[in-house]
């Protein structure tokens, strides 16, 4: 397979119109099928119906990357109890991989984070994303008992403080 040939820089940006929304549902519809998991026990279902919803600031964001006119990937950051907030939906299209968006779109989601206020970002992940879970570690992520329920085998729960203590 040739390498693609790299345009512009993307853009992280947050998503706030009815047609980012709409780029984001169709983002997370993708997401769903890529894993193969029935994300019913999280009411993925009312998450798409109710964009932005629990990822709505002030407290949560909703982060497309666009690179020209292409829609490339997604990440979400919901609050928590206390000053925790959660990582969801890290998804970069297969075209767009190897580029190190998946990266950019942490990194830029876990400023968005300080900015906010938190003091710590956990996330859960499957097994089978080995890309997602490597790139999670290493930008400092660590092993944490489980914050909530999932009924999948082999969940890794995962946290990353945010401030010195």
């Amino acid at each position: 397979m040739g390498e693609q040939p790299r345009s512009s820089m993307p853009l992280i940006r947050d998503a706030h119109t009815p047609v980012d929304i709409d780029q984001i549902r169709e983002l997370l519809l993708e997401y769903q099928a890529a894993i193969d998991v029935d994300l019913c026990f999280q009411d993925f279902a009312g998450e798409l119906a109710s964009l932005p919803g629990e990822y709505s600031p002030p407290a949560g964001r909703l982060l497309l990357a666009i690179d020209a006119d292409s829609v490339l990937g997604c990440v979400a950051l919901r609050p928590l109890q206390g000053s925790d907030c959660e990582m969801k939906r890290l998804y970069v299209r297969p075209a767009a991989r190897g580029r190190g968006l998946g990266r950019l779109l942490t990194e830029t989601l876990l400023h968005e984070a300080r900015q906010v206020g938190y003091s710590r970002v956990v996330l859960d992940t499957l097994p089978s994303m080995t890309e997602a879970r490597a790139l999670y570690r290493a930008v400092g992520f660590t092993e944490i008992p489980p914050y909530c329920r999932n009924p999948i085998p082999g969940v890794s729960y995962l946290a990353l403080p945010l401030r010195v203590r």
